[in-house]
């Protein structure tokens, strides 16, 4: 055929490779632009460090910040190429996952030209053939899981350690801190970490997640299969969805390079994994995961007598003591220090100061309200989570923490003020065993950016961005109020407008304690005149939050957080239990055949 009468294969051909040729530039321009954001943050890490005037720290801090923001919102993304990991598998890889899902997916390879040695053959007869564990479940049945099955996990694993890795240095963590210094430019087998006192080489390590990924994984799908009378259960329809959606994008990638899609995954993920050993796996590790789930659910669901309860109290006593307090963060310690000579003896001065002692508008006016610096009933372990200066643990030892040790103290007395670096602290109540019961709220958040990943922060929208927010939550709230006005028409609601990720259980947030929210919607919460049915907009960081209160719980805070104390150790017990009724037993043979060193060794 001539090229003036191009076929349509050829003309779909030629748009494609115009389309990668601007994607291609397109990424090549945002890595340059990615990289010399990170020079500048670099430079801008040492200068913060070496500068011992606070007022020039903030600012440059704030500098290194702002740069921070632009770089991390530079998506680097080749669009149909790659599909991103979902938030949720964006988790701590040194902990052990139980389930792997679809969702967890790999680095592009093949994308950018860095073909793993030694996986270009296509045939991978002997890792689809051979046998690399044989498990034995709780009734000692045997089932043979092939080499592909390892690959397949191993290649998960190992994206999901490099993707990590990744992440942590772009927010400049210290990985050695965290135990995951690995260098993917070396052989895993090369390089060793010690936990524990156990010193193993990177290869061991991420060999033994592994096998523990795929024992935990298979054990619950064979308890799920004999659960529906020996039958595979069906995934959901959205999970189902999810594996459909990946293998359609791996499928235009391979197009793009010249591959079968089953050839892509073999030479993406290692051999033998083609297309329907992807589809088994991944339906394998959501059946799973389903089980699980619902397993550890009826668990949890354990209830405990007050006997049970009050034996834990009384071991545990400090744990589930509260206190009430006003507490603000200045971004300096010499605010602080100014802060707290400002501060009346009776705190009646305390939102005040916090809104002068801002420089962020938004904040300035939201510190107005009392409700932003006030924390009611709040536990030690809710204060901990909290990124406050006074409950960060001491330089010298991990475990301990001062600032916390003084506020949870039985000398503590209301109208006590502390300053600790850069935190100030005015006691309310001191600690008390608090009588408030958790609650059961629904809420449709609207957000006023709600333009995907290159919206602004809530906190630097415009006026009318806010007010446009407000006036789509007002109409919603009429919308419900000229309705039945029940918990299911406001569930129903929430799914098709709510843009928090809770969206799709109806807005629901179950036996929630104080705090765990952030200040205004907690305090609207927790007000003690609040009954079923209750309404109302409510502004936060975030956006618009349309409230329902669905219910007050039947146990009070510490209750709660005791039982959930005693059914996770249970919980815990119960699966580690389990594990050790199962084997999971590794075939030497076909252990040869195992991927070891992506990228190096082959």
């Amino acid at each position: 055929m001539s090229k003036e009468n191009p076929t349509k294969e050829e003309k779909a051909q030629a748009k494609a490779d115009k389309k990668y040729a601007k994607l291609e530039a397109k990424y090549d321009k945002a890595y340059d632009r990615k990289d010399a954001l990170n020079e500048q943050i670099d430079a801008l890490k040492t200068e913060i460090l070496n500068e011992s005037d606070q007022k020039k720290k903030k600012k440059l801090r704030d500098k290194r910040d702002r740069l921070v923001q632009e770089r991390d919102s530079i998506i680097i993304r080749e669009d149909e190429l790659v599909v991103p990991m979902e938030p949720k598998t964006k988790k701590i890889i040194t902990a052990v996952v139980s389930v792997i899902v679809i969702v967890a997916l790999l680095f592009a390879y093949i994308a950018t030209g860095t073909v793993r040695k030694g996986l270009c053959g296509t045939l991978g007869w002997p890792q689809s053939t051979f046998t690399a564990y044989t498990f034995k479940d709780d009734d000692g049945n045997k089932h043979n899981i092939k080499i592909s099955t390892y690959n397949y996990y191993f290649s998960m694993y190992y994206n999901n350690l490099r993707n990590t890795t990744s992440q942590y240095k772009q927010y400049g963590l210290n990985l050695d801190d965290m135990n995951m210094n690995v260098d993917f430019d070396k052989k895993l087998s090369s390089q060793t970490r010690t936990e524990d006192g156990k010193t193993e080489t990177w290869l061991e390590y991420v060999q033994e997640q592994v096998e523990k990924q795929i024992k935990s994984n298979y054990m619950y799908y064979y308890m799920a299969v004999e659960a529906n009378d020996g039958s595979e259960p069906d995934v959901t329809e959205d999970q189902q969805k999810e594996i459909d959606e990946a293998l359609e994008n791996y499928e235009t990638s391979a197009k793009k390079y010249g591959y079968t899609l089953s050839g892509y995954l073999t030479a993406a993920m290692g051999k033998g994994v083609t297309e329907e050993v992807f589809r088994k796996e991944a339906k394998i590790s959501y059946i799973a995961q389903n089980y699980s789930s619902e397993y550890k659910e009826e668990l949890a669901s354990k209830t405990y007598d007050d006997s049970d309860l009050d034996a834990y109290k009384d071991e545990h006593l400090a744990d589930l003591q509260s206190v009430d307090i006003k507490l603000f963060e200045c971004d300096s310690e010499d605010d602080a220090v100014a802060f707290k000579k400002e501060l009346k003896s009776d705190g009646s001065n305390f939102a005040e100061l916090a809104s002068k002692y801002t420089d962020n508008d938004y904040d300035k006016e939201a510190y107005k309200d009392e409700a932003e610096t006030t924390y009611k009933d709040i536990t030690v372990s809710t204060m901990k989570n909290l990124s406050f200066a006074i409950a960060t643990a001491d330089d010298k030892d991990s475990e301990k923490y001062s600032g916390l040790d003084w506020l949870y103290s039985s000398d503590r007395k209301a109208g006590d003020i502390k300053q600790e670096s850069t935190s100030v602290v005015y006691v309310i109540n001191p600690v008390h065993l608090s009588d408030v019961k958790t609650v059961n709220v629904r809420h449709i958040l609207i957000k006023p950016n709600d333009e995907g990943d290159n919206a602004n922060n809530a906190k630097d929208c415009t006026e009318e961005q806010w007010n446009t927010a407000y006036d789509k939550a007002k109409s919603i709230l009429d919308e419900y109020n000229a309705g039945e006005k029940t918990s299911d028409a406001f569930a129903a609601l929430a799914k098709s407008n709510s843009a928090d990720s809770n969206a799709s259980s109806g807005g629901l947030y179950e036996n929630v304690v104080p705090n765990q929210m952030v200040p205004s919607f907690n305090a609207w919460c927790f007000d003690s005149a609040r009954k079923a049915g209750d309404t109302a907009i409510v502004k936060t960081q975030y956006g618009y939050h349309i409230m329902y209160f669905e219910s007050t719980g039947d146990q009070t805070v510490w209750q709660y957080t005791a039982q959930q104390i005693l059914s996770g150790k249970d919980s815990k017990g119960t699966e580690d239990a389990l594990l050790e009724k199962v084997e999971l037993k590794k075939n030497w043979f076909g252990s040869r055949y195992f991927e070891i060193d992506t990228d190096i060794d082959s």
